[in-house]
């Protein structure tokens, strides 16, 4: 199944938007990675819809794709920011976020990192550790800047996705467990100049029901009733990101229906929620172009299609042997088909796009790999000393490019030789 705003017309052929692939590939070159404003936007706008009146921040996820362009577009629909290193908070600072919506999460914060944060204003801060608080304190101390600051809690609650991207059972690395965080709340409640503001949680990406969100909320809701108790006031409840989508054939809740199972669970709860969704508004905007280089046919083994996209330039398939959609953007039946591997150039066994795929292909047809629109660049390398592939967004019948095609120089032009 196509997703919205990437599409074939009566004759086959795929289209971004009013655009077709084929010009995209003739004009920028391949691979190429080819983002839709229109699904982009549609589908930010599917989760702020879904709030109504309740007080509320969505923080996009900068992980999932951190192009400038697509930060411009979330940031100018109202989106704040879910950072997890220096880096992306000058991402999301150099498209004019205001700093009060971004959250700053993870849990190798580094001094320098923290007082950055501090620097600029960022809304919250999300603590993962004892000595993570403490830190955070000396600093904010030396500095005299307020910081507003959540826990982060490890509900041990299994999200039921791929484990390595679970992140909420106690055997993570994320998050503080329940006994230590009260300890730490009623710590931090007296570090001046830190600010108690919320309370954290992201169990895991890629989630498929509603199951796992709701009990992690409920543990979320009776550990803030306790802290009330210690008179310790909580403002937001942060339940971070991980709606899935659909790649294949999974069928994760709609927004609204994941955003009203939570509102019907704190109605009566005088805060406000963030949610930090990434991979549910960036994957399905976005796809990878790719063209077939050679084909290798076997009776006795798997047939091969290479392409000029290799694990480096999308490594979802090799790291979490994950499905993605691939189809011809321009179908033929002049040919024999085959059960195709799609495979790259890269120099490992694991340098897979797809697996037996039913295809007609020739030397030089175009690929479109779908759902690459969030983990796709942002995971990308220069492994075998690859260039990373160009970016392009589609807007109605016009593209641009939004990340020039590195070249070969500028893998080494950091780089530098001993002198003789």
């Amino acid at each position: 199944m196509l997703k919205q705003n990437f599409f074939q017309s009566q004759h086959g052929e795929l289209f971004a938007e009013n655009v077709p692939l084929k010009n995209i590939a003739a004009s920028v070159g391949t691979p190429c990675y080819v983002y839709s404003r229109a699904a982009l936007v549609e589908r930010y706008l599917r989760f702020e819809k879904a709030f109504q009146n309740f007080p509320h921040q969505i923080h996009y996820a900068v992980k999932a794709n951190s192009n400038l362009a697509i930060l411009k577009i979330l940031s100018n629909l109202g989106s704040g920011f879910d950072i997890v290193s220096e880096g992306e908070l000058e991402r999301v600072l150099a498209v004019g976020c205001d700093p009060k919506k971004i959250v700053f999460s993870g849990v190798g914060k580094n001094k320098r990192e923290l007082k950055r944060a501090i620097e600029v204003g960022v809304g919250c801060i999300n603590i993962e550790s004892s000595q993570e608080l403490f830190e955070l304190h000396k600093i904010a101390k030396q500095m005299n800047k307020e910081v507003g600051i959540s826990l982060r809690i490890n509900p041990n609650i299994d999200a039921k996705s791929h484990p390595y991207i679970s992140t909420g059972l106690k055997e993570n690395k994320f998050g503080i467990g329940l006994e230590e965080a009260q300890d730490l709340y009623l710590k931090a409640k007296t570090l001046y100049p830190l600010k108690i503001s919320g309370i954290d949680c992201h169990i895991g990406s890629q989630i498929t029901t509603l199951a796992p969100f709701l009990e992690a909320l409920e543990v979320i809701l009776a550990f803030k009733n306790t802290l009330k108790k210690q008179g310790i006031s909580i403002n937001h409840l942060n339940l971070g990101g991980g709606l899935g989508v659909c790649y294949q054939a999974e069928n994760p809740p709609e927004p609204s229906i994941y955003v009203k199972a939570i509102l019907d669970k704190i109605s009566n709860q005088n805060v406000t929620l963030f949610l930090e969704p990434g991979r549910a508004i960036a994957a399905n905007a976005g796809i990878l172009l790719t063209q077939v280089e050679y084909l290798k046919t076997s009776e006795q083994g798997p047939c091969f299609a290479i392409v000029d996209a290799g694990m480096n330039d999308l490594l979802r398939p090799a790291l979490y042997n994950a499905w993605q959609n691939i189809v011809p953007v321009i179908p033929h039946n002049d040919g024999l088909t085959h059960h195709y591997d799609i495979v790259g150039p890269v120099c490992e066994t694991a340098d897979f796009l797809g697996k037996n795929r039913l295809l007609c292909l020739k030397p030089g047809d175009l690929l479109a790999i779908f759902g690459a629109g969030a983990y796709g660049f942002t995971m990308s390398s220069n492994y075998n000393s690859r260039p990373r592939a160009a970016e392009v967004m589609v807007d109605r019948d016009q593209f641009h490019i939004i990340r020039q095609r590195e070249n070969i120089k500028s893998l080494f032009a950091l780089e530098s030789i001993l002198p003789e």
